[in-house]
């Protein structure tokens, strides 16, 4: 006799009350993916070196036409709030007090792998188009390149295109920032 499983999907607001409650901390390193509450992979040390050096190359470049965002949640809708490794924010003077940022805050995702590319491609990437980012850098440290994803539509990126040492990549909304790989790839 088969039985069936059903499993229950939180919302963002069950997920806030689940800290306020004191089930979770923000000492927990987890974040809400579609709906489940997913323990995320630990920070290695290449990992830890790779967001601190973008968040030095992005805050000495973007001025004020970007906010730099490290390890913050962003809201993708009802039940999805991941917590990616940088974002760079349109600006808003109250620096997102209110509310955590939603899809249209968004001008570029970065997602730093040392272990886990598989997970950010098969999961994560689907869910940032979904949602209509316009653009998510996964910065592949076990095969030392970075891969810009492009064009969303709700079945994933349409353009994706790799980048290793020797070239040179732009985000979208920052055309005029150039950034050689091997200064992202470290």
């Amino acid at each position: 006799m088969a039985v069936e499983v059903s499993r229950r999907r939180f919302t963002v607001e069950e997920y806030h009350r689940m800290t306020e409650a004191r089930i979770l901390t923000e000492d927990d390193r987890v974040e809400l993916i579609d709906g489940e509450i997913v323990e995320m992979t630990p920070i290695g040390s290449r990992h830890a070196a790779c967001v601190t050096r973008l968040n030095h190359l992005f805050s000495a470049q973007v001025g004020q036409v970007a906010l730099v965002s490290v390890q913050n949640p962003i809201r993708l809708g009802e039940h999805s709030e991941p917590q990616p490794d940088l974002a760079l924010l349109r600006p808003r003077s109250d620096f997102y007090a209110q509310a955590h940022p939603g899809p249209g805050d968004i001008l570029l995702v970065v997602e730093v792998a040392e272990v886990s590319a598989h997970y950010d491609r098969a999961i994560k990437l689907p869910l940032y188009a979904q949602a209509g980012i316009p653009e998510v850098w996964l910065v592949d440290l076990a095969h030392d390149r970075v891969e810009v994803c492009r064009s969303p539509e709700p079945r994933g990126y349409q353009e994706i295109k790799q980048f290793g040492r020797g070239q040179r990549l732009s985000p979208l909304a920052l055309s005029e920032l150039h950034l050689p790989a091997e200064a992202v790839l470290g």
